[in-house]
């Protein structure tokens, strides 16, 4: 079972794997190492796989990220379009790339402003895909924004982990094609401080 998959497993409230612990706090901890554990294994892909975004992956000592804090993981209905159009997302190299703009969430973090975002999906598979910026944008993280991959329920609500968001490929390099969050998902006043941090080019 994949790092990612004994996440949703042990709070998504799916029984347990038999090597994991099943008291509340015990979950949290689990979930927190497992959190670690993923970033460890893309470091290590990042800094060893040739097809890596990592220019110079010699000198390459890992990602920035905030800890990981459960109050970032938030389980949300979607507000489903009636009738979903087709969209196209401005990229990072002035192309452009399409997605089906499927509805939006709601949520509140830390007592900030209530925001919305939209939630999108490929035409070419069916997961489902979260760009967005933030107040951290430009500061403490990518200024071009972040990415998030929602995973839908069977109630059809959707589990939106900000402590998994992560950097497009154009911050480490200017030979990928990045699509950037449309204007609706730009939070001026909402601070994600959760997931990937920014990541410094030499």
């Amino acid at each position: 079972m994949g790092i990612l998959s004994s996440i949703k497993k042990i709070l998504g409230g799916g029984p347990s794997p038999s090597s994991t612990p099943t008291a509340p706090e015990s979950r949290l901890s689990f979930y927190i190492d497992s959190i670690e554990m993923q970033r460890a294994m893309k470091d290590r892909d990042f800094r060893g796989n040739p097809h890596s975004p990592i220019e110079d992956r010699v000198n390459f000592e890992g990602l920035n990220y905030y800890p990981p804090d459960p109050a970032y993981r938030l389980t949300l209905p979607l507000q489903r379009d009636p009738n979903p159009k087709t969209l196209e997302l401005a990229t990072s190299t002035g192309d452009r790339q399409f997605f089906r703009r499927l509805g939006t969430i709601e949520f509140e973090l830390e007592g900030q402003p209530a925001a919305t975002l939209a939630i999108y999906q490929s035409l070419d598979h069916d997961g489902l895909f979260l760009p967005f910026r933030d107040a951290t944008s430009g500061v403490e993280t990518y200024g071009a924004g972040r990415y998030l991959e929602p995973e839908l329920l069977s109630t059809g609500e959707l589990v939106v982990d900000f402590n998994l968001c992560y950097n497009p490929y154009c911050a480490f390099s200017d030979l990928f094609s990045c699509p950037l969050p449309p204007t609706e998902n730009q939070l001026t006043h909402v601070a994600i401080r959760a997931g990937e941090k920014m990541y410094k080019r030499d």
